[in-house]
C-alpha cells in the first residue's frame, strides 16, 4: 500500500501547491483565462512531478522515515520539474501556460508541502505509534553531550521506538546551549546539578555521548551517576565510530579504559604507513593481547603480506578470521609454531622472508613463571634469541622486541627473562655481518590484557566478590592496548638500531582505586555490596614498578610519548652463554636457573639484586654455579 498512499498524498500536495501559487499571483482573484490554462496544464505537470519522484526512488522509501538526504533528493527532483516547466514556457512563448512566477512559487510550495507531509508521518510514528509498542515500560533517557554525536544518537533513539527507550533531554556544560532545544529535546546544564535534575525528570538511564571528552571528565560524570544510582552507557571513542554514523548499536558499558585519564595519542600515520605498506610483516605471539592488536593495526596500513605466528591454535584461528573479516583483500598467513622451535622458525623465515618482525611472544604471568623459571628463560630469552638470530641471518630490515617495565630492576624471573632479551638484541645489533636494526619497546601494564587485573576483577565482581588486591599501596602503570600498540609502531619508525624505547605511562594507578572504580561501574558500593580483600604481595611482585632504572640515562625521543635510553657498554658475552646452556635449562632446578640469571644479567650488581639473591641464598646446599654452566645436569 506504500506506493498508492504516496501517489495520492503527493498528488494532493502538488495540486494544492500549484493552485495556491496561482492564487497568490493574482491576490486570490484569478482571471478566467489563467484558471483555464491551469486546468489544462495541471494534469501533465502532476505526471511530470510524480514521474521524476519515481525515477529518483522516492516511492521506494519507507513512509514514516524521513531524513535530510531524503529532503535533498526531493528538493532537486522538484527543481528539475520546475526547470522543465520553464523550458516549455519559453518554447511556447508563454502561450497556454501559467505565468513564470507561478512556476517558481509552485516549486517552493511543493517542496515544503512534501517535506511537511513526510515529517508529519515520521512524527506520528515516533510520538504516537511508539506508544503501542509491546514493551510495557520505556526507559526515560537523558543524553549527556548536546554535540554532533549526541544529536545523532537522539535521532536514532527517536527513530527506533521498539528499543524501549525515550529520549527526554540533553545535559551539557556549554552555556550557549543551555535552554535551547535539539530534535525537540531541551538542553539542561550543567553536569554538577545532574542528580537533582534526573530525579525531577524521572530519568532511569543516562548515555554519555562525549567520545572526544577527556577521561577525567568522564570519570567525574560517572561518579555523579553512580552516586545518584542511575544506569549509564557510553559511546566509544571517535576512532571507533568514525565513518559509521552514531547509532544505539555503538552503546556499551563504561569500562576502566574510559576512566584511565590519558589524553588521545597523536601518531605520525603517514610515517607508519610508509614503514608497513607493501612490506612482509611477521608478528610473533599474534594471538596474545598485544600481538592481536599489533596485527589489526598493521593490517590497516596495507602490508604486502601479514604473517601471524602463534602456538595456541584457537587464538591463531580467531585473529586470522578477524583480520580476514575486516580486511578481506589482505594476504594473511597463519602459522602455528613456537618461537622456541629453532628449526621451525628458520623454515618460516625462509618461506615468507619478512622485512619487519614484531616479537610479542612471551610468558608474562609473574607468579607462574616464578615457580618454573626455566620455562620463563626458555620462552622469553631463548625464544627471542632464536627469532632475532634468524631475522639477522635473513636480512630483515627491523626487529622490534615488545618488552616490559618488569625488566627494570627485576624482582622476578619473568622480568629478568625480558631483561636478558633486551640485552640479547643489544648484543646482536653489534654482531659482525648484522644488517638488521634491533630495538626494544618497554612499557607497563595494559588494561584488559590476558592475565591483567581488569578481567580478574570483572570475574570476581560477577560472582559477588570479594575483589582481591595484593596490597593497599600497590601501584602500577596502565595504558590501553591500542595506545601501547600505536606507540610500538611509532617507535619502529624511529628505530635506527640498538635502542630501547620507553613509553610514557603517565601517573601510576593504585590497584585498590582501580578495584573501587570497577565495583562502582557495575553498580555496587565498595566494601558494602562487594568487599575488597588484601592478600599480600605474591612471589616476585613489587609494590611499585618503574619504566627505567636510576642508573639508565634517558634522552627525549622523537615523539612526546616516547623516550629513548642512552646506549650502555655491554661486557657480558650473553649470546655465548645462552648457546652453551640451551639444552641444560630443561634439566636444571629452579635455584640453579636463578643463580645462572644472577651470573649473567648485566644489571645484577647495579640493581642491588632485588630479584633472587635472597631466594638463592636460602636454597640449602646449593653451591655457586660456574659461568656458562647451569650445573646439576647429566
Amino acid at each position: 500500500m506504500r506506493v498508492p498512499i504516496l501517489l495520492a498524498a503527493y498528488s494532493i500536495v502538488f495540486i494544492l501547491a500549484s493552485f495556491s501559487a496561482l492564487a497568490l499571483r493574482f491576490d486570490w482573484d484569478v482571471p478566467p483565462e489563467f484558471l483555464r490554462r491551469w486546468w489544462h496544464s495541471i494534469g501533465w505537470v502532476l505526471v511530470l512531478k510524480l514521474g521524476l519522484l519515481g525515477i529518483f526512488g522516492q516511492f521506494r522509501s519507507l513512509l514514516t522515515f524521513f531524513s535530510f538526504p531524503d529532503a535533498k533528493r526531493i528538493f532537486f527532483t522538484l527543481a528539475l520539474a520546475a526547470l522543465i516547466q520553464s523550458f516549455f514556457w519559453f518554447a511556447t512563448a508563454g502561450e497556454a501556460m501559467i505565468p513564470r512566477g507561478v512556476i517558481v512559487v509552485d516549486f517552493i510550495l511543493s517542496f515544503f508541502g512534501v517535506a511537511v507531509l513526510r515529517s508529519g508521518m515520521r512524527l506520528f510514528r515516533e510520538r504516537f505509534l511508539s506508544r503501542t509498542s509491546p514493551l510495557a515500560v520505556r526507559k526515560r533517557v537523558a543524553i549527556i553531550g548536546a554535540g554532533e554525536f549526541g544529536a545523532s544518537l537522539a535521532r536514532d533513539i527517536q527513530a527506533k521506538p521498539g528499543l524501549g527507550m525515550e529520549a527526554v533531554c540533553f545535559i551539557d556544560d556549554d552555556p550557549s546551549k543551555i535552554g535551547l532545544c535539539l530534535h525537540g529535546l531541551q538542553v539542561f546544564g550543567d553536569r554538577l546539578t545532574m542528580p537533582e535534575l534526573l530525579k525531577r525528570l524521572e530519568i532511569s538511564k543516562c548515555i554519555l555521548a562525549m567520545p572526544q571528552a577527556h577521561p577525567s571528565v568522564i570519570a567525574e560524570t560517572v561518579a555523579l551517576l553512580n552516586e545518584a544510582g542511575i544506569e549509564h552507557d557510553i559511546l566509544p571513542s571517535v576512532d571507533c565510530i568514525l565513518n559509521r554514523g552514531v547509532t544505539v548499536n555503538h552503546l556499551r558499558r563504561v569500562s576502566p579504559e574510559d576512566l584511565l585519564g590519558r589524553a588521545p595519542v597523536c601518531l605520525d600515520e603517514d610515517a607508519i604507513t610508509h614503514l608497513l605498506q607493501d612490506q612482509v610483516v611477521l608478528v610473533t605471539g599474534a594471538g596474545g593481547s598485544i600481538g592481536r592488536e599489533l596485527c589489526l593495526q598493521i593490517a590497516a596500513h596495507a602490508p604486502l603480506k601479514l604473517v601471524l605466528l602463534e602456538r595456541a591454535e584457537p587464538a591463531l584461528f580467531d585473529i586470522e578470521q578477524e583480520i580476514l573479516r575486516e580486511y578481506p583483500s589482505l594476504h594473511v598467513e597463519a602459522v602455528a609454531a613456537s618461537v622456541c622451535d629453532e628449526q621451525r622458525i628458520e623454515a618460516v623465515f625462509s618461506e615468507y622472508k619478512p622485512h619487519l618482525v614484531f616479537h610479542a611472544a612471551a610468558h608474562k604471568h609473574v607468579p607462574l613463571m616464578e615457580k618454573q623459571p626455566g620455562e620463563a628463560i626458555w620462552n622469553n630469552s631463548f625464544g627471542t634469541m632464536f627469532c632475532a638470530q634468524t631475522a639477522s641471518r635473513h636480512g630483515c630490515q627491523k626487529f622490534v622486541l615488545v618488552s616490559t617495565d618488569k625488566a627494570v630492576d627485576p624482582a622476578n624471573v619473568m622480568g629478568a627473562s625480558k631483561r636478558i632479551a633486551e640485552m640479547l638484541i643489544g648484543e646482536l645489533q653489534h654482531a659482525p655481518e648484522n644488517h638488521t636494526r634491533f630495538s626494544a619497546v618497554r612499557f607497563g601494564n595494559v588494561l584488559g590484557s590476558s592475565g591483567s587485573v581488569v578481567p580478574i576483577f570483572r570475574h570476581q565482581i560477577a560472582v559477588g566478590g570479594p575483589v582481591t588486591v595484593t596490597h593497599p599501596e600497590a601501584e602500577r602503570f596502565f595504558m590501553s592496548i591500542p595506545e601501547a600498540v600505536g606507540l610500538i609502531l611509532q617507535s619502529a619508525v624511529f628505530s635506527e638500531g640498538g635502542e630501547i624505547f620507553v613509553l610514557d605511562m603517565g601517573a601510576p594507578v593504585k590497584i585498590r582505586e582501580l578495584a573501587r572504580q570497577m565495583i562502582q561501574l557495575h553498580g555496587f558500593v565498595p566494601d558494602r555490596d562487594i568487599a575488597i580483600v588484601y592478600t599480600g604481595l605474591r612471589p616476585g611482585e613489587k609494590l611499585r614498578e618503574t619504566t627505567m632504572h636510576q642508573t639508565e640515562g634517558v634522552a627525549d625521543g622523537p615523539h612526546p610519548k616516547i623516550r629513548k635510553l642512552l646506549p650502555t657498554i655491554r661486557k657480558n658475552d650473553l649470546l655465548h652463554a645462552l648457546e652453551e646452556n640451551r639444552w641444560r635449562i630443561h634439566f636444571s632446578t629452579p635455584e640453579e636457573v636463578r643463580r645462572w640469571i644472577l651470573d649473567h644479567i648485566d644489571d645484577a650488581s647495579l640493581y642491588g639484586s632485588v630479584m633472587t639473591r635472597a631466594n638463592v641464598a636460602s636454597a640449602a646446599n646449593i653451591g655457586r654455579v660456574e659461568t656458562g654452566s647451569l650445573g646439576g645436569c647429566a
